[in-house]
């Protein structure tokens, strides 16, 4: 252990001593093309999400119901706000529970995209609009694709730790062990429902409790597959405060999906397996999110009123 850091008052509390980042420093590419994606995600899964909930498939592909790309739309738009508070970290271990799963949707949807080459709208035709947005949606999704992986590529050849600095030492906040292993069942449900659609959307498909195409399953698997990656990635930092971006996305993503079901929910097989399987996976990304963001809330508080000097009742402070 080193010696505490001394000054001009004597000796400096170790808080507050110069110290090495802990972590990799963040690289500005990371946080750029988060920022370009999160934009991109809103307004996009704004449309997608509000032309489901009225009933109209407005995806990139033909979908035989409007719910799986208003479902797709929900998630980018739940995610939106997470992705544009990565800025603030200063390390790459803070962001990296929510940018691993960022790669795997990117790169997801861009093979999704080009296997179901037949279905988009601009082969099949149809209403001009939706023509236009799969033209366009093709070289946009394949383009942030290639960017994720470059940016993420570009973070690790980077160096691995950061120059001295001085400030407070981000105390770590472990994962509960009581809720390691519901975030173990969790993950891995989203994981394996994910990895079942897109790689099997022939089988996995008659599990979805509303009518799909092989597109629609595929497309519905990457969300399902970068969630479990995010609340696994999330589980191995087993530090809330490093997976504090992720905690901000979940729920929301949550919500937003949420919503969606309640809106379009005639056209939910609600009596099915899939449909409870589903809600249970919701549910549990909710309560991931809030509990996250409520144990951090409350180690924040117990830190500063460590950190606080003891002041004897009715003692006034210097400003006062």
């Amino acid at each position: 252990m080193s010696a505490p850091a001394t000054g001009r008052g004597g000796t400096v509390p170790a808080a507050t001593a110069a110290v090495s980042a802990p972590g990799r420093p963040l690289s500005s590419a990371v946080v750029v093309l988060s920022t370009v994606v999160a934009v991109i995600s809103l307004g996009v899964g704004a449309l997608l999400a509000v032309a489901g909930a009225a009933g109209y498939a407005a995806g990139a592909w033909v979908s035989p119901e409007p719910l799986s790309p208003g479902l797709i739309g929900a998630a980018m738009v739940g995610v939106a706000p997470g992705l544009l508070t990565l800025g603030r970290a200063g390390t790459w271990e803070e962001v990296r529970s929510l940018y691993l799963p960022l790669v795997v949707v990117m790169v997801g949807l861009s093979a999704v995209t080009l296997l179901n080459a037949g279905s988009l709208r601009v082969a099949v035709g149809g209403p001009l609009f939706l023509v236009l947005f799969s033209l366009g949606w093709v070289p946009v999704v394949g383009a942030l694709a290639l960017a994720s992986v470059g940016c993420l590529a570009a973070q690790y050849r980077g160096p691995a730790a950061g120059p001295s600095r001085t400030g407070p030492v981000p105390v770590p906040v472990p994962v509960p062990a009581w809720s390691r292993p519901l975030l173990a069942v969790l993950g891995s449900g989203w994981l394996g429902i994910g990895a079942g659609l897109l790689l099997l959307p022939g089988f996995w498909s008659a599990f979805v409790p509303w009518t799909v195409n092989r597109a629609d399953a595929q497309g519905l698997g990457v969300w399902a597959l970068s969630l479990g990656v995010g609340v696994l990635a999330s589980l191995a930092e087993d530090d809330l405060g490093r997976s504090r971006p992720a905690l901000r996305a979940v729920p929301a993503v949550a919500v937003a999906c949420g919503f969606l079901l309640a809106v379009r929910a005639s056209d939910v097989a609600w009596g099915s397996g899939g449909a409870l399987s589903l809600l249970a996976l919701l549910g549990g990304l909710l309560v991931t999110g809030v509990t996250g963001q409520l144990l951090l809330a409350r180690a924040g508080r117990e830190g500063a009123g460590r950190a606080a000097p003891g002041k004897p009742r009715g003692e006034a402070g210097p400003d006062a």
